[in-house]
């Protein structure tokens, strides 16, 4: 079933408004010029019947051989389609042909006479055929936007399902993290862990309510890292210091848990039980870009522990590849057992 979109109405009125001023163009400069009314009759009709022709071709071109034709690669059924068409729009002259010599007071038709109505009626061809290549080159333009901006759309759709993805896969990581967390410090301090509890719980509201946003104030998130960086603290040791500097007072929005990945992996590749640690995680804006940079103490996990495999860093790097392409800087080192990463979003 043909459907018909609201876009498509607007072009056929756009197109029937070009040929209405291309028909009322030389009557009108007639009134204008003559005021007379007679005259401009006869201007519309000689006008009508020099565009007539073209006009059917035009959109015959546009609306059927074109699209069943043309984009199709029937290029001879088009060809033939065309020639039939317009020797058809011209029959009458034909017909004229064909009965010359039963025209009353016919004068004789001289050499110049027949090359000059043949001339004629070539360039009137050739501008049939014109219009129709102009009908096959907007209808291409036309197609040509439609699939560059369905490629788009599939891209766009296709970036959303990965993105959704990827946050799918960084929660249950973060949470399966931070339980381990809790069912260690309850053989601690059981106090503690029923205020860590509390903490969780707050976390895991803003989890499941904010999260599946695509964008949120970076209000909430600075809330969220700062209570999962206390919650991270509370099993490490004298031994470890964590400083932490968040300074970002504008109303900006940021994809949720966007650092997150790289906060747990800080703790997870920069503490030891029994060597000094240090951990140093700072969120500022500068002007109108948002850098968030985290250094610490370099502890290598071995082959058999699987906690810190980096999957956060690769979800990390491919959401920022997604949502801000082009648009941010990442920079990370290793000097003298520090390790440090350095996000610049250009917002």
């Amino acid at each position: 079933m043909l459907k018909i979109e609201k876009k498509d109405l607007w072009l056929f009125m756009a197109q029937v408004a070009v040929w209405t001023v291309v028909l009322f163009a030389m009557p009108l400069a007639t009134l204008f010029t003559t005021q007379d009314l007679s005259a401009t009759k006869t201007s519309f009709f000689v006008g009508w019947g020099m565009f007539r022709a073209p006009l059917v071709v035009y959109f015959v071109n546009f609306y059927l051989l074109g699209p069943y034709l043309f984009f199709r690669r029937r290029y001879w059924a088009f060809v033939l389609s065309n020639l039939v068409l317009i020797l058809g729009l011209n029959f009458q002259f034909f017909q004229l042909w064909l009965q010359r010599d039963n025209i009353p007071n016919r004068p004789p038709m001289t050499t110049e006479m027949w090359i000059g109505i043949f001339s004629g009626f070539l360039m009137f061809l050739l501008f049939c055929a014109i219009m129709a290549s102009i009908a096959i080159g907007v209808r291409h333009i036309i197609r040509t936007r439609k699939i560059k901006q369905q490629l788009k759309d599939e891209k766009a759709k296709h970036v959303e399902a990965e993105l959704a993805w990827l946050k799918n896969q960084i929660n249950p990581h973060f949470l399966f993290n931070t339980l381990n967390n809790i069912s260690s410090l309850t053989q601690i301090d059981a106090d503690a862990a029923q205020d860590a509890i509390a903490q969780l719980s707050d976390l895991l509201r803003y989890a499941m309510y904010e999260t599946n946003k695509k964008m949120v104030p970076i209000q909430g998130e600075l809330e969220f890292m700062h209570n999962y960086i206390n919650l991270m603290k509370l099993r490490c040791n004298d031994k470890t210091i964590v400083t932490t500097a968040f300074d970002v007072q504008q109303k900006i929005e940021i994809p949720p848990l966007l650092f997150v990945s790289l906060i747990e992996n800080s703790f997870k590749h920069g503490v030891s039980s029994s060597r000094p640690s240090s951990i140093d995680i700072r969120l500022q804006l500068n002007g109108e870009d948002l850098v968030f940079e985290c250094s610490n103490t370099n502890y290598p996990k071995n082959d058999a522990d699987r906690s810190g495999s980096g999957i956060g860093i690769e979800n990390t790097r491919r959401r920022l590849d997604l949502i801000y392409h082009n648009r941010y800087d990442w920079k990370q080192s290793l000097t003298d057992d520090i390790y440090n990463v350095c996000i610049t979003i250009h917002l």
